[in-house]
């Protein structure tokens, strides 16, 4: 443990409390005489990053230098993402060695320059300490922090902002301009618009007023116009009301209605996927929204009361509203496009430390930073699996003593950087630094429950969990209150003292009343003590550094820079992943912790390979040989046959919210079946456990989200069939398609069209009784161009029906291309086109695939879509049926030749991967036939994962809003 020496005292700028001579820091992982960086064996890498879909390159940095230890999907990711300098250039960074010099020499050089250390020799540990656990993947700083600091612009700490706004024009246009100016930075912010006076008061004009509503509207087209970062992704962004306001249902229907606005455009022929074109029409669609609700409001609700929405100006009772009604149309909300999330203001602010300063309104696009108006948060987190130890034998150990070691030198490496960050705002950066606000987490819990024999959603886990995050806060706000000692308390906690040390005692108290379960939280949990006992000590002698110390963020693109197999507090997202291999290629493996929870569970090695395999094979361990059916639930996942319950994921939050200074950035999953009766419990019960904020997400419940779990289960029982039958025969032919030729009179279509006022012919024969086989277009003159490239496409496509390429392959991969000619069409069942490709494909689709194959693929006719209309259903009733058509367009078994062969050795990454996986999300979809909630990703275009409230690519570590 680090420890303060005493010294000469010096007055405190302001007066204060005296300050001692500086930090004495202790090494935990160097050698002195020794660089870290000389105990590792380095190599040099190419990164080469790639759109897998159309193989255009994203990013290429040949030669980096990174340990030989690193994996190459951390490898990518850091260069392309926090490498800094033009590509090609002199100055850009080549090395590992580089960046992490760039932050450490910055962090050293200002603890220096505000006497942090008692010596040089501590600076210099400090130095090396800080090299080696961001080195090692120990722990990592947010991504501003690795963006930024060392470089010759704005040194931006802080990924996390909280705003205000006023009922005033002046300051409605300052929001504007204060979230513009963040969300350039590449960062996100959230605010509270419950001080603007509501539609239904008035002006002192006499007119009635726009409402918080209305000028919503403005900041989200800001937000979506300003990429953040100058990435293509959208800003990040959390709006909030109090549940007290006049336009609460207003606010509560705007992204509901937005939503079914999608969905009628979207039907119409519009692109509304996620980035699309034409999804920019839609509003709201750019902030995370949020209700903040009171206790006398939750009461209300559980007791059917009445419930007062108050004039922003007086503060009187307006009108009064039935409070199971609002709260109802929340979960209606919700259920049908995710959002509004809920805040419980009486417990955020029973644990606001500085509640003189002010009173805590916001919140963070992620909900996980909560304080005053006007501040910033910078974060880091602490990679888990880095101090699970094992002992031998089976057995385990959390190393506490290296934790805690570890935990005192992020933090005070965390509040040196306040002292030289800049800040996008002057508000912003005087708040922060006058209460210099602290977010340390971690990443990699779903992962630690596994590996050492923990269900998710089990009282083990769960007391597990609890104490590592106990004693992580308890050991941060003791170095707190160390650093208090040495360069004095935050400038605001004289004012606050009272309320300071009163939530620190909450803090102790919470730990000595929780719940130990086994040999490995209990050691934990007495170190934890120990802790919060030094907490209120320190404190009441010191005062505190920080008025805010933990967070538990998404851990996004840093959680892969570390190689974490889970972010933030999330569970492991599936049994099998995808792993990116030196020098290209992947393969698909069992996670490593699958193998440490079954050595912990008692499990002997030839029982554990024999379930890895079987968990290799089916991707789950139900009937896996020798596997306890008790131990199942110790390898349930996010995804599955097997995935943790919405309340499985509650109960975890419930049991580390006590010992963490802001919230918890996490959004609870809901099957599609889930009712809007299931959510009104998930938002009753995140209030009674005592949770600041939570957030819902019911599977498939918006536009965007690929298709359901039914077609996926669909396809992967397809799929394993082809796959058996395929290397059945393998073993003893090689297969050869055969061309099937179309008889010399056969039947067709010719239909004439326009699209965006070009004129053509399409001709679409079929064979009698297997579907179409042959297609024809005409466009243009003979002769020109334009006919010669159609004549040839026409060729291309129909000799590869005629192979036996099923029609659905191809409208998956034409539809949506977009070029010009483009636009309105004379068909009534495709209005709009993104081009002749686009409507020739939708065409075909129509006039010749079974209604299910093409409604998966979002193509319907206009009949269908004014049936959706009138019953909420595509589906024909069964007098509608045309079973002579479906029989027609089944598809057609190609008839391979048979030649023995010798079959050759297959690679290692061939054999191991499956077809069309790019990362562990699609790979979960692909072995598991569910589909994963989220969208696809701009850069690279392969699925991202849920981290915490946000998306995160794996392939390239793009993030879908949180940084």
């Amino acid at each position: 443990m680090t420890e303060t020496t005493s010294g000469p005292a010096r007055a405190r700028k302001g007066g204060g409390r005296a300050k001692s001579a500086g930090l004495r820091i202790e090494r935990i992982h160097t050698t002195p005489g020794t660089h870290p960086y000389d105990e590792v064996e380095w190599d040099r890498r190419d990164v080469v990053m790639t759109n897998w879909r159309d193989g255009s390159v994203n990013f290429e940095q040949r030669g980096v230098e990174f340990p030989a230890f690193w994996e190459t999907n951390a490898v990518n990711i850091v260069t392309s993402k926090y490498f800094r300098g033009a590509v090609g250039t002199p100055q850009r960074e080549t090395s590992l060695r580089q960046l992490i010099d760039r932050i450490i020499k910055t962090y050293r050089k200002a603890g220096e320059e505000h006497a942090y250390f008692a010596s040089p020799a501590d600076a210099e540990i400090f130095e090396h300490e800080l090299a080696y656990a961001l080195l090692h993947q120990i722990f990592s700083f947010n991504s501003p922090v690795w963006f930024n600091v060392g470089t010759p612009q704005p040194q931006q700490v802080s990924a996390c902002f909280i705003l205000s706004v006023d009922d005033s024009m002046e300051s409605i246009l300052d929001w504007y301009k204060e979230e513009g100016m963040i969300f350039k930075g590449g960062s996100g912010a959230g605010l509270n618009l419950s001080r603007i006076r509501s539609s239904k008061e008035l002006l002192s004009s006499g007119g009635n007023a726009s409402g918080p509503v209305s000028f919503m509207r403005g900041a989200d087209a800001s937000a979506g116009t300003i990429k953040s970062g100058g990435a293509t992704r959208r800003a990040a962004k959390m709006v909030i009301l109090d549940v007290d306001h006049p336009d609460i249902e207003s606010f509560i229907d705007t992204k509901m209605k937005e939503e079914e606005k999608i969905r009628a455009l979207r039907d119409a022929g519009f692109d509304m996927d996620l980035g699309g074109d034409d999804i920019t029409s839609v509003q709201y669609q750019n902030a995370n929204n949020s209700v903040r609700v009171n206790d006398e409001f939750m009461k209300a609700v559980e007791s059917g009361g009445k419930f007062g929405l108050r004039a922003r100006m007086t503060g009187e009772v307006i009108e009064e509203a039935d409070a199971r009604h609002i709260f109802r149309k929340m979960a209606e909300a919700a259920w049908a496009c995710a959002d509004p999330g809920i805040q419980y203001d009486d417990t955020i602010n029973h644990w606001h430390t500085c509640p003189e300063s002010g009173r805590i309104n916001g919140s963070n696009p992620c909900s996980e930073y909560m304080h005053l108006d006007n501040t910033s948060c910078n974060l880091a987190s602490l990679n888990l699996m880095k101090f699970l130890k094992d002992d031998g034998e089976g057995t385990q150990s959390f190393d506490v003593e290296r934790f805690t070691k570890v935990t005192e030198l992020v933090i005070t490496a965390m509040d040196i950087s306040i002292c030289f960050a800049d800040f996008p705002t002057q508000k912003i950066g005087e708040n922060t630094r006058a209460f210099r606000q602290l977010g340390i987490g971690y990443a990699n819990l779903g992962a630690l429950l596994m590996a050492t024999g923990h269900a998710y959603d089990s009282d083990g886990g769960r007391a597990l969990a609890g104490a590592i995050t106990s004693l992580m806060t308890g050991t941060s706000y003791r170095r707190s209150a160390e650093l208090a000692a040495v360069v004095g308390p935050y400038d605001g906690y004289a004012r606050n003292a009272d309320a300071h040390q009163r939530v620190m005692r909450q803090h102790a108290e919470a730990n000595t009343t929780a719940k130990r379960m086994d040999d490995l939280d209990t050691p934990v949990w007495a170190a934890a003590t120990e802790a919060w006992q030094d907490v209120q000590r320190l404190g009441e002698k010191n005062g505190f550094r920080n008025a805010q110390a933990s967070v538990i963020a998404p851990t996004g693109t840093i959680g892969l820079a570390m190689s974490c197999d889970t972010t933030g507090l999330e569970p492991d997202l599936a049994l099998v992943k995808f792993k990116k291999l030196v020098g290209g290629g992947s393969m698909q493996i069992v996670n490593n912790t699958v193998p440490q929870a079954l050595r912990r569970l008692g499990y002997q090695q030839e029982q554990i390979e024999a379930i890895v395999a079987h968990i290799s094979e089916h991707g789950h361990v139900i009937d896996a040989p020798g596997l306890k059916e008790e131990h199942y639930e110790v390898f349930d996942c996010a995804m599955g046959e097997r995935s943790i319950s919405p309340m499985g994921h509650v109960r975890m939050m419930a049991a580390i919210q006590p010992w963490v200074s802001g919230a918890l950035s996490k959004t609870v999953n809901l099957p599609e079946g889930a009712t809007v009766e299931d959510i009104e419990n998930v938002y009753l019960q995140g209030w009674k456990l005592g949770l600041k904020a939570l957030a819902v997400y019911r599977d498939n419940c918006k536009v965007g989200q690929p298709l359901s779990a039914k077609k996926k289960e669909k396809e992967k029982v397809t799929e394993k069939a082809e796959a058996t039958i395929r290397e059945a025969v393998e073993k003893v032919v090689e297969y050869r398609p055969v061309r099937h030729r179309l008889p010399k009179g056969r039947p067709g279509i010719t239909t004439s069209f326009t699209v965006g006022g070009a004129e053509g012919y399409m001709t679409a024969n079929s064979y009698p009784d297997d579907g179409l086989g042959e297609v024809f277009l005409k466009m243009s003159k003979q002769g020109s161009t334009l006919a010669g490239m159609m004549d040839a496409f026409s060729i291309a496509v129909s000799v590869g029906l005629q192979y036996g390429v099923p029609l659905e392959t191809y409208v998956s991969k034409f539809t949506n291309m977009r070029f010009e000619p483009a636009g309105m069409t004379d068909d009534p069942d495709v209005r709009m086109a993104q081009s002749i490709v686009d409507y020739i494909f939708r065409r075909l689709a129509l006039d010749f695939l079974p209604f299910e194959t093409r409604s998966a693929l979002g193509i319907h006719s206009a009949e269908e879509r004014q049936r959706h209309l009138e019953t909420g259903s595509y589906e024909p009733t069964d007098e509608e049926l045309d079973i002579q058509g479906l029989a027609q367009s089944a598809p057609r078994e190609p008839q391979p030749v048979l030649k023995a062969v010798v079959e050759a050795p297959k690679p290692a990454a061939e054999v191991a991967a499956p077809l069309e996986a790019h990362t562990s999300a699609e790979l979960a979809e692909m072995r598991l036939g569910v589909s994963a909630d989220a969208p696809l990703c701009f850069s690279c275009g392969t699925k991202m994962q849920r981290a915490g409230s946000c998306y995160i690519c794996e392939g390239c570590g793009s993030t879908s809003g949180c940084s």
